[in-house]
């Protein structure tokens, strides 16, 4: 299986070069030239050429500031941070002739987009081919669609300030395969859309062999009233304000072969070996359902996500950090293989709804309940990043153009903690109290 995912990967690599090249060698002729004729704030500059060919280059500044409290804190009770959350740069390109499109996205503020590590890093990197209007086939780097419905939406276009912890606790978030995007009109106002994922299982494109098997998803989404309009399925807050009420139900369910990491979004970072030294990883899956409703200025959206995981009964060894290894799997004092890997791993379930309403001024009111309910044995418990099972958040968002282009936002969120501890190792009893403000620019 190793071998074949090296082996697909490089394959992959080649067709993305081949793409690319053919596309650049179409697009400009000795009578060709690219011409700006468009610019819209919070939409970028577009330029075209008499060839059929379109470019689009937008941008998305964030700077931020985060105030945390929490009184069991001793030697810190409050921390506040200062950073420039996102500073993206995208360039969309179509070539209508050969039916192909592509993406490239790049963060160079460096911050991930659910961790606080730092790191320059590659967002999107893809081309589509489009059989039609209504199916294409994308290969390359993308936010994968069977994460969250959160997930999938663009980042400048949230309805508070950030994600739920949802989506941090369980989503891949950007990952490099072959995607398929597939609408069916069922009559003359419902649609179905499915959407089919087959990618590395690691995360980011990985910079080494790959280890373990592929990653297989699926989504399907019902939408009963109608497509939303100006892509409201992705963008969280209803500032079009629907006419008609938009409502679209969606099921998701993923497959990860060989996990080396904890939910999938890394490469290698927690391996364990069988008696012969050889690579033997658990399976991981999740199972989801979520949904989106936007009315005259209303929106909400509801998720629900279950992972588990199946460990082999081979696994004899497990890999430091040293990389060295171990036959010790000791959790509560018993030597338990399989309880040992899930304590490590992602596994629980959870739920999010949010929800607001934005005034005809461009003021939103939000508000956010967020919960997760971890197993006995679970990476949830870790109390540091993630033993706060639940999360209350009210937020307050002015926007000054319709288009997203400029808003200011805060939220104040209440985390309950359940054997929690500061980064200094301090239990904490006590809520936590988090306050955020930002500003996007989506130029």
């Amino acid at each position: 299986m190793i071998k074949m995912k090296k082996i697909a990967s490089k394959n992959i690599w080649v067709l993305v070069i081949t793409f690319l090249s053919s596309v650049m060698n179409a697009q400009i002729t000795e009578d060709d030239y690219l011409v700006a004729n468009d610019y819209t704030l919070g939409e970028g500059w577009t330029f075209s050429g008499s060839s059929g060919y379109k470019m689009k280059i937008s941008g998305l500044i964030q700077p931020s500031i985060d105030v945390e409290y929490n009184e069991d804190s001793i030697a810190d009770p409050n921390s506040t941070r200062a950073r420039l959350r996102r500073l993206r740069l995208r360039i969309n390109g179509e070539y209508e002739p050969a039916r192909i499109q592509y993406r490239i996205q790049v963060d160079l503020g460096g911050v991930p987009e659910v961790d606080n590590s730092q790191s320059t890093r590659l967002l999107h990197a893809y081309l589509t081919y489009r059989f039609n209007k209504r199916h294409r086939i994308i290969i390359g780097q993308k936010v994968n669609p069977v994460n969250s419905r959160e997930m999938t939406m663009n980042s400048g276009t949230m309805q508070l300030v950030d994600r739920s912890k949802l989506t941090s606790a369980f989503n891949t978030i950007f990952e490099f395969g072959l995607f398929s995007e597939s609408t069916i009109r069922l009559n003359s106002r419902s649609y179905l859309r499915a959407l089919t994922s087959i990618t590395s299982g690691d995360g980011d494109v990985p910079m080494g062999n790959d280890i373990g098997g592929l990653k297989y998803g699926l989504r399907l989404d019902y939408l009963p009233n109608g497509l939303f309009t100006r892509y409201g399925q992705y963008r969280q807050v209803d500032l079009v304000r629907e006419r008609t009420p938009k409502l679209v139900f969606g099921a998701r369910g993923s497959f990860n072969e060989g996990i080396s990491s904890r939910r999938g979004r890394a490469q290698g970072s927690i391996l364990y070996l069988d008696q012969d030294f050889k690579t033997s990883l658990p399976n991981y899956w999740q199972l989801g359902a979520d949904f989106l409703f936007k009315f005259r200025g209303v929106s909400i959206l509801g998720e629900y996500v279950y992972a588990d995981a199946s460990v082999p009964s081979d696994i004899s060894y497990r890999v430091r950090n040293d990389g060295s290894t171990s036959s010790s799997f000791l959790i509560d004092g018993i030597q338990n293989v399989d309880s040992y890997v899930k304590n490590r791993m992602m596994v629980g379930h959870g739920y999010n709804i949010q929800g607001g309403y934005i005034l005809k001024n461009g003021v939103s009111f939000d508000a956010r309940y967020c919960y997760l309910q971890a197993p006995e044995y679970s990476f949830l418990h870790n109390g540091t990043f993630y033993s706060r099972p639940e999360a209350i958040t009210l937020g307050l968002s002015k926007y000054f153009v319709r288009w997203y282009g400029f808003k200011m936002q805060s939220s104040i969120t209440r985390f309950s903690v359940d054997g929690a501890t500061s980064p200094i190792g301090e239990v904490l009893t006590r809520p936590e109290w988090f306050i955020q403000f930002i500003t996007s620019i989506l130029i």
